[in-house]
């Protein structure tokens, strides 16, 4: 067998489709490496997209808006004074981007204008912040992305 140039590209070529044909079929089958979706029901989700939207400029019309501080190394999710704790209902969902077991929701209950999130289940990086909560049957919702 001759070797020439046509021989030669055609051998790289085959040599670096295997070489790629490895490495995806190595990405994809090693359970070492997680491929998490974002929202296990990303579709259903996005049905409700219009809520949100809806939601996020109820909280962006109030006079006081929401605020997200952090105070003594915990979380302060402070509310307006204008509305009455006892009636405020939601949630909050803290989302790592980095690490879905890391992500934690939780539920509205206060008797004060703020809510307190525990340091020891903040671990350094970036968070995103949602705030979904209910005040006289109207929906609110305020995103935010915070460094820890």
């Amino acid at each position: 067998m001759k070797f020439n140039w046509g021989t030669g590209i055609v051998l790289a070529i085959v040599a670096f489709m295997g070489f790629i044909l490895y490495f995806v079929i190595t990405m994809s089958t090693n359970n070492s490496y997680s491929h998490d979706l974002v929202t296990e029901k990303y579709y259903q989700k996005e049905l409700g997209f219009q809520n949100e939207i809806n939601a996020t400029q109820n909280a962006n019309n109030l006079k006081e808006n929401v605020k997200i501080l952090k105070v003594n190394n915990d979380l302060k999710i402070i509310f307006p004074v204008i509305f009455n704790s006892k009636k405020i209902h939601g949630k909050v969902f803290l989302y790592r981007p980095s690490n879905k077991q890391l992500d934690f929701e939780i539920p509205i209950s206060i008797s004060n204008s703020y809510l307190l999130v525990p340091e020891k289940r903040l671990l350094g990086g970036r968070w995103n912040i949602s705030v979904a909560f209910e005040y006289n049957d109207k929906e609110y919702l305020v995103k935010q992305e915070i460094e820890y």
